[in-house]
């Protein structure tokens, strides 16, 4: 299952690349899935993982995701889409609103492994970039350090993890 979830992965996000990078964007989500089995070994969370941003930025659909692998693995991926309608604060604004509500650490573990992997490529970016990197975002570093921070308290039911620890670091490092 985690093998057919790395082929889709791979062809919904073809020739996508990571902001300002030429990185291919598959690289994002396998590391995400990393960081996951790392937490908690169980296959639906690492399939989510890696197909979390698929109906969010490819053409595949959520009853797809359902059909190929099974309905958890579908709702967790929902759980990490957001609304491209809505401006960058508004969606930002509801992801913390929505995990500050959510019990479920599955939810949160796939959260954290995204984030996780963004801080680590953020914080290689500013060390080489500077300030320079923020014109990547649709945000500047003010309201990217918002973000961030606000996802660490949204998320501090992980706080026993290594994989949160070095998320609040990575945020208290280049926010400060």
């Amino acid at each position: 299952m985690i093998n057919k979830a790395i082929m889709l992965a791979t062809v919904a996000h073809e020739n996508q690349k990571r902001k300002g990078t030429d990185i291919p964007y598959i690289l994002h989500l396998m590391e995400a899935a990393v960081i996951v089995s790392q937490i908690k070994y169980d296959p639906d969370l690492i399939c989510a993982a890696l197909l979390h941003d698929a109906a969010e930025d490819s053409a595949m659909s959520y009853e797809s995701i359902s059909a190929m692998f099974n309905k958890r693995i579908a709702g967790l991926v929902s759980s990490q889409s957001e609304n491209k309608n809505k401006s960058w604060k508004e969606r930002k604004q509801h992801t913390i609103d929505k995990l500050r509500k959510i019990e479920d650490d599955d939810i949160k573990i796939v959260c954290l492994a995204d984030k996780l992997s963004n801080m680590r490529a953020i914080s290689r970016d500013y060390h080489n970039l500077g300030d320079g990197l923020w014109e990547r975002f649709n945000a500047d570093k003010n309201e990217q350090g918002w973000y961030y921070s606000e996802l660490c308290d949204s998320l501090v039911s992980l706080k026993a993890y290594p994989a949160y620890q070095e998320f609040e670091a990575l945020v208290k490092e280049i926010f400060g």
